[in-house]
């Protein structure tokens, strides 16, 4: 009976050796994620356009007007580039758009951080209602708010400055809303600790909760700055003289009614992508992690 038993015991390993070897084989004639063969065709897809954007941005304006569109360039014609980079505004218009997108991004993380934190650990009466009210203005497009907006400005003098692009960005619901999903994520075991160690509810803030919440400032930093630096239908409404033009306002100065230096407009174009697409490779991984991390919690 012993050696009946065996026999099937043993004549039974070699198959679990067999489909326990068939997976690492599997893996190594496939190294990566079968997602990939997917996801790596479509992410050249959506790169197509940056990629004609360059292409076209060392192309002659001949070249560019052409009917069939060329699809590569003769050659590396710079003229584009020297025309823009030789406007004696580019420099301004690129200092502007700088300012007005590092005060949007700084005003963002502390109002929203403060925001954020109180909805998330204060509870008062009407809360819950002051947080529906102020979501649902992210449903209301930006072409209802755009004339009150314009009329509150003017009252305050400061059509045509600076300051009427800086004031309206200077907290968005998105900025308190994503920083409150991520500090009902926190344990709050580590605010407690600090509060009977003696610490008020804003050092408790600034020295435990923001520090352990730099996934979800970097998000709201990266898309705040995005947003702001891209801006073009707001600028174009306030800002009437040409030294108070932020970088998208002045490269419609490239467009004429009879004639257009599409090549200046391509090289613009490009300059004006490379600080938003260094800002988001710089915080990629922290925004992965703070878009994980958050959730839906409610």
């Amino acid at each position: 009976m012993t050696t009946t038993t065996a026999a099937p015991v043993e004549a039974a390993r070699p198959r679990g050796d067999a489909r326990s070897t068939s997976g690492p084989r599997r893996r190594r004639l496939l190294p990566f994620s079968p997602w990939h063969l997917l996801l790596a065709p479509l992410s050249l897809l959506f790169a197509l356009p940056l990629v004609w954007l360059v292409l076209s941005s060392v192309m002659t304006n001949a070249e560019i007007n052409r009917f069939p569109p060329a699809l590569w360039p003769s050659g590396i014609h710079l003229g584009g580039y020297r025309y823009v980079l030789g406007n004696a505004m580019f420099p301004r218009w690129f200092m502007n758009s700088l300012i007005v997108s590092a005060v949007a991004v700084a005003s963002n993380l502390v109002f929203g951080a403060l925001g954020g934190y109180a909805f998330a650990r204060m509870r008062f009466a009407g809360s819950r209602a002051l947080m529906v009210a102020m979501l649902a203005t992210m449903a209301i497009p930006f072409q209802l708010t755009m004339i009150p907006t314009f009329l509150i400005m003017k009252r305050l003098g400061l059509i045509d400055t600076l300051g009427a692009l800086i004031i309206p960005s200077l907290v968005t619901p998105f900025a308190v809303f994503m920083l409150r999903q991520f500090f009902l994520s926190l344990p709050r075991e580590l605010e407690e600790a600090a509060w009977i160690d003696g610490c008020s509810r804003l050092r408790v803030l600034i020295l435990i909760v923001l520090p352990l919440s730099r996934p979800a400032l970097s998000t709201v930093a990266v898309l705040t700055f995005l947003t702001t630096w891209n801006d073009l239908t707001w600028p174009l409404i306030a800002i009437n003289h040409d030294t108070q033009y932020t970088l998208q306002l002045g490269l419609t100065t490239f467009q004429g009614q009879h004639h257009t230096q599409w090549a200046a407009v391509m090289a613009g174009s490009v300059i004006t992508v490379l600080p938003v697409l260094l800002a988001f490779l710089g915080a990629q991984k922290a925004f992965i992690q703070s878009i994980t991390s958050s959730g839906l919690k409610g």
